[in-house]
This record gives C-alpha cells, structure tokens and sequence, in this order.
C-alpha cells in the first residue's frame, strides 16, 4: 500500500501550467553526470525489476537499473545506493535479501526495518524534485501492514537526516536535484503529514 505525501514545491521554469515536468530521462542525466566518473556508477531505465549491477571489470560501469522508466523508482533505487557502503556496491542488489510481495508478518516488520532509511533519503529527493512521495509497505498480496507506522517510522528517519545530515552522496544528489528543479532548502515543514 502506497500513501502520497506532497511536498510543497516552488515553481520552476521547468514548470507547465503550474506543474514540474519530471522524466526519467532528466534523472538519468542528473545522476550519470554527477556519479559516473566519481563513482563508477551509471543510472539505467529497466524493463521489469529494479537491480543493482556490480561492474565485471574496470572498464565497465556499476549499474542502478530502476523499474519501468518510473520516476519514483529512479528516485528509490538511487536512495539505497546512496546507503550502500563500499563493500556492498561490489555485491549484487548490494548483497539484500529481497522477499517478494505477499510476506507475512514477521517478513514484513524485517522488510519495513531496512526500507526506512531508503525511503526516508527517497523523500527528501521528492521534495527536492517538486514531486509528490509515497511511502511504499509493497506487500499488497501479504499480512496487512502499519502503514502509518511505517511513515512514521520515515518521517522520523528524515528529520533525523535533516537534523544531522544526509549520507554524503545523498546529500550531493539532493543538491543536484533542488538546482535542476530549483527547489527550496529542505525544512522539516516539508515533512509534515
């Protein structure tokens, strides 16, 4: 189950009629241009589900492959790359284990343990992109979740990266966001729901 947050954007020459325009494509030029030399890491539109992909050799390219061209998928993967230590972005899907839809209880509750922080970082790139957020329990076909516990959870997750700082690759890539949307300063008013 997915709960839309909105963040309240400032328009932007990107702006039509009032709305931010947002492609995957921009996201795709934002992260390569800012990660692909410094990091090795290339972000790419997939066909089904999203991955990471270690590079086999020197000369390839680590790969975030996010789901479908969808905006918020980009936005998600790139939040666990940006969690992901050295070692583990040697490792497919960072070395995860990933349980598909349809977890019980105590999957789920192991589930929502690792995807705070991911979805906290997740937010913060929203807002810095003028686009609505949704937190995500992606368990629609398993036990019932607390999903407002869980956005609870993230928003408290959040306000402790506001307070203390993002990772520091997060808090490049919110940059590079709030400057191509031209977006405001993250504030905690922009997490209140």
């Amino acid at each position: 189950m997915n709960t839309a947050i909105s963040c309240a954007p400032t328009l932007s020459p990107l702006s039509t009629a009032g709305a931010i325009l947002h492609v995957y494509q921009d996201l795709i030029e934002l992260f390569n241009t800012g990660f692909s030399e410094t990091e090795n890491t290339v972000l790419v539109k997939g066909n089904s589900e999203p991955i990471y992909i270690p590079a086999k050799n020197a000369s390839d390219y680590h790969q975030i492959v996010f789901a479908h061209g969808y905006f918020a998928s980009a936005l998600h993967e790139v939040a666990h790359w940006c969690i992901a230590g050295k070692q583990r972005r040697l490792l497919e899907d960072y070395g995860y284990w990933y349980s598909p839809d349809g977890r019980d209880t105590q999957q789920q509750s192991e589930f929502e343990k690792v995807e705070v922080k991911p979805q906290a970082i997740e937010w913060a790139f929203s807002c810095a992109a003028g686009k609505t957020f949704a937190v995500s329990t992606d368990n629609l076909n398993g036990a019932p979740a607390d999903t407002q516990g869980f956005q609870s959870a993230v928003k408290q997750q959040v306000l402790l990266y506001l307070e203390h700082g993002f990772p520091p690759r997060a808090a490049q890539f919110i940059s590079v966001l709030q400057a191509f949307y031209q977006t405001g300063k993250l504030h905690r008013e922009l997490f209140d729901v």
